[in-house]
């Protein structure tokens, strides 16, 4: 292992404490059909990994899909994408074959090819631009919803390329801003406690429910993180849990909370200070967990005393009797846990945010608790999971990372290059030329790219370009020379592994000639660096590798359909967390919690949480609120789609035919607008058009957009690209990452908006 990973843990799941498993079969035959028992961990997409029952006829057909009672994860429960998941399989549009360019990019002209010819040639490529200009002028970027982190990685390593990239998602914001904070505050990752590490659920005698719930910046019902349910909270809240809700638009659970903040998009940091304040000078805090597991109180009080309630409910538009009211009834409820969300890391300072979100559950001493925020052992070896392969790469090669001269918190803990500095990168060749990019469950310029426009620009320029991915999209005609086809979840087999679980993802049908993305990464793997892949023949044995710690083979492991690693609480009070020793406490430099963060002070940043007004807003840019006059939040979540996938599925486009903006009714009136009008959202960065959503759920300040909206059934070829820049609302969101190098304004921008004319739609 190289020694610039500070943080890594040794890769082992703590077999002193078996797994909780059942055995189950996980292929039967019923009624006339082949049932298989498997996880839904994408493509297409979902962060959940559901249990499902998948059930193909005498011709192999997927012909229909069902929740597994027998998970707990979900208990049998599914969304309507994983319904309609027969109808992404065999759509007529998939890519079943690897294919060449045979015109110029963007001409959408494809010439059919083997897998072998495909391998070779992005071998030939790929190594040709190594020797002219080092391995660092290829970039392996992902995006999001596939379970490819520890595979691609470990190709990116053996090949010699540091730059392993969510490309085009300024400032990586999305979940890492938080592991990244809670990694350097913690060297943990926490999660909130609904019992699903326990064998009997919520009736367990060692779980407690929680007796307040807060969900912030997120709408569980309709997207979750990893690991979560997103039920669990209503789950919670039918055996007694209260309900706190921060968001600006009124969703569903904001309607049924206890207290609904409303919060002004992007002061969230100001919101969890003046609640950290109330809690300290109310003396609400767990002065014993403080004192003997925390480090940094006294600098943490007189920080928050900075922002006493009046001042705070100025900044973020909540009545101050409601964040009183919220700080207290989280404080005095024994236990309590807060629920996040990619809001959290969807603005600029996104990580000061992160930080005083953490020290809320650090002083009410609801770390690792039942019922709490709790510390999953697995999630202590986050960094592991990450790091597959870090051995393959020198020290060296990996400071040549773009983006980490300027941002040193990409070192630690999850090794992403940023996307920021990559873009400028590849248009400017410095500090070195960028020539190639593989590209791997992303689609950049329709779903996560800030400045879509300008990424476009840049991935043109590049010499050669891979895509990975289930169907054409705007990203595989604009910019591929060659595109693979990737295996939807029931077309493979793998393993679902998070946090504290494992389930294996079982193969039930087969299309064409997709390969699993693990597979195909393995196979290119193979023919960049025969050495660093020899151990693994078959996709097969990467499962039984990356499984070893269950102590099962990936064939043993199917009879399992679901693995639980068994939690213990209070793990700093055992000495579960350290490193390398068994000392009580956290393996920081401190030993404790840290709410003054000495691995931040290292790195020249704030050690404590502060609060930074967003870029453009009221206050920061009063003149230009006159021409852009209201506050505009992206992606909302469909529960019809994830990001930018299902798009060209019937069954779940009839339900959302159409990208939209939701706007305050007594706005629409003012602007002349009706339900259903397409309307022009503007603002200095740029425009698109969505059709207007007239609704009560916005308050008057703000509009709220869709994200990643393209339109497969519209021409695929440039100039046209599926309609890709009409209605993307990224093109109003610049590249403008945090000084940490995470976070980026995408929901905190402003804009203006106004009636489509006749014509321009």
């Amino acid at each position: 292992m190289t020694d610039f990973d500070e943080t890594e843990f040794e890769d082992d799941w703590d077999d002193e404490l078996p797994w909780i498993c059942e055995e189950k079969p996980w292929r039967w035959e019923e009624d006339g059909l082949t049932v298989t028992r498997g996880s839904s961990f994408t493509g297409p997409g979902c962060h959940d990994g559901c249990g499902v029952l998948m059930y193909t006829d005498k011709d192999g057909k997927l012909v229909k899909v069902e929740g597994d009672p027998l998970n707990t994860y979900n208990q049998g429960r599914l969304c309507i994408r994983c319904l309609a998941l027969k109808d992404v399989v065999n759509h007529p549009d998939r890519l079943h074959y690897p294919l060449k360019r045979a015109g110029e990019r963007g001409e959408n002209k494809w010439e059919r090819i083997s897998w072998d010819e495909a391998i070779a040639t992005i071998a030939e490529k790929f190594n040709a631009i190594k020797a002219e200009f080092g391995a660092e002028a290829v970039v392996f970027a992902q995006g999001t919803g596939r379970d490819i982190a520890p595979y691609l990685q470990r190709l990116a390593f053996s090949f010699g390329s540091p730059n392993y990239v969510c490309y085009g998602l300024a400032g990586n914001a999305c979940m890492i801003p938080r592991l990244s904070v809670q990694m350097m505050s913690l060297t943990a990752i926490t999660m909130p406690d609904y019992s699903q590490m326990l064998p009997d659920r919520y009736e367990d005698e060692d779980y407690a429910i929680p007796e307040c719930v807060i969900i912030w910046g997120r709408n569980p019902l309709a997207s979750n993180a990893d690991g979560n349910f997103g039920h669990w909270c209503i789950d919670a809240m039918k055996r007694g849990s209260k309900l706190v809700v921060v968001d600006p638009r009124l969703t569903w659970l904001a309607a049924q909370a206890d207290i609904w903040l409303q919060v002004r998009p992007g002061t969230d940091a100001a919101l969890a200070l003046g609640m950290l304040n109330i809690i300290i000078q109310e003396d609400l805090f767990d002065r014993d967990f403080v004192e003997l597991w925390t480090y940094g109180f006294e600098q943490l009080a007189e920080r928050a005393a900075e922002y006493p309630v009046e001042k705070v409910a100025e900044i973020t538009w909540i009545p101050a009797e409601k964040i009183l009211a919220a700080a207290r009834m989280y404080a005095k409820a024994k236990p309590a846990l807060i629920e996040w969300g990619v809001a959290v890391d969807m603005t600029k300072e996104s990580v000061p945010i992160t930080h005083a979100i953490n020290c809320l559950v650090n002083i009410t001493g609801n770390l690792d608790v039942p019922g709490g925020n709790v510390i999953t052992e697995l999630a202590c070896n986050v960094s592991g999971y990450y790091g597959w392969g870090n051995e393959l790469i020198s020290r060296e090669q990996f400071e040549k990372r773009i983006g980490m001269d300027k941002y040193p918190m990409l070192r630690y803990g999850i090794p992403l290059a940023s996307p920021d500095e990559m873009c400028d990168a590849i248009l400017t060749d410095k500090p070195y030329p960028i020539k190639a990019m593989w590209v791997q469950a992303n689609n950049p310029i329709a779903c996560m790219a800030a400045d879509p426009k300008k990424t476009y620009d840049s991935m043109k320029k590049l010499d050669f370009v891979v895509v990975v991915d289930l169907f054409h999209t705007p990203t595989t005609i604009a910019f591929a020379d060659i595109v693979l086809p990737a295996a939807a979840f029931p077309e493979r087999n793998g393993v679902r592994a998070v946090f504290y679980y494992a389930q294996c993802i079982n193969q039930a049908v087969q299309i064409g000639e997709t390969k699993g993305d693990a597979e195909i990464c393995r196979l290119l793997g193979k023919a960049l660096n025969p050495e660093a892949w020899e151990p693994y023949e078959s996709e097969m044995d990467v499962w039984d590798d990356l499984g070893a710690g269950s102590g099962l083979t990936f064939e043993e492991m199917r009879n399992y359909g679901q693995m639980i690693h068994p939690n213990i609480y209070r793990k700093y009070e055992e000495g579960r967390l350290r490193a390398y020793d068994d000392a009580p406490g956290f393996n920081t430099p401190t030993g404790r919690a840290e709410m003054y963060s000495t691995v931040m002070e290292g790195y020249g940043l704030d050690p404590l949480p502060y609060y930074e007004e967003p870029p453009e807003s009221p206050y920061s840019t009063p003149e230009l609120m006159e021409e852009y006059p209201l506050i505009l939040t992206t992606g909302a979540r469909q529960v019809a789609f994830f990001h930018s996938e299902h798009r060209q599925i019937p069954s779940l486009r009839a339900t959302y035919p159409y990208p939209q903006i939701e706007i305050n009714p007594e706005v629409a009136k003012e602007y002349g607008i009706e339900q259903g009008d397409w309307v022009w959202i503007e603002n200095s960065f740029g425009r698109c058009q969505q059709k207007a959503n007239i609704t009560n759920v916005v308050p008057k300040w703000l509009v709220h957009a869709d994200h990643g909206w393209w339109f497969p059934e519209e021409e695929a070829a440039e100039p046209h690209l599926f309609g890709v820049f009409k209605s993307n609302v990224n093109q109003l969101v610049p590249y403008n990452c945090g000084r940490s190098g995470f976070g980026n304004s995408y929901k905190t921008m402003i804009c203006k908006i106004y009636k489509v004319k006749e014509g321009e739609v």
